[in-house]
């Protein structure tokens, strides 16, 4: 993916100075209150753990500045039914999507988590979610119900 950045960036010299770095969610190596935007594309729910998704929360809010825009795509709860249960301890951590641990909210539980750190729901940008399997229909275990959303952080 950096390389398709990279590349891309050398396609379109509008795009005005980029540094692409790769690094851990946890420890984005720039100044704190960097930046007026975040995504968080398909990452935080790569979390093998409740302690690894709060701090790449945390390290998401430091990098940014009072009032950014934060974009987040994630993995939705709903992506399995009711009855099956989180990893032992991770009240959000589950292995039967992949057989290694990702992190599977609720939205309530994805808005509060963000707020914790002072990222609020965007008014007019509601967090949607996509793929949620209707009642009737067998659960995929190949498509995940994803949520996404835009957050603001107001400190």
């Amino acid at each position: 993916m950096l390389g398709a950045a990279a590349q891309r960036a050398r396609e379109h010299e509008g795009l005005g100075r980029l540094h692409l770095a790769l690094a851990r969610m946890d420890r984005i190596p720039v100044r704190d209150h960097a930046f007026d935007f975040v995504v968080a594309h398909g990452i935080w729910n790569l979390a093998p753990s409740v302690a690894a998704f709060r701090r790449a929360l945390s390290e998401a809010a430091c990098v940014a500045r009072t009032g950014a825009a934060l974009f987040v795509f994630t993995f939705s709860r709903n992506t399995f039914p009711p009855q099956i249960e989180p990893v032992s301890g991770e009240p959000f951590v589950f292995t039967q999507f992949s057989g290694q641990p990702h992190c599977f909210l609720t939205d309530t539980e994805l808005v509060s988590e963000l707020g914790v750190v002072g990222l609020t729901v965007e008014p007019g940008f509601p967090l949607t979610e996509y793929n949620r399997p209707h009642a009737t229909r067998l659960i995929s275990a190949t498509v995940p119900a994803i949520y996404e959303g835009v957050f603001r952080l107001r400190r």
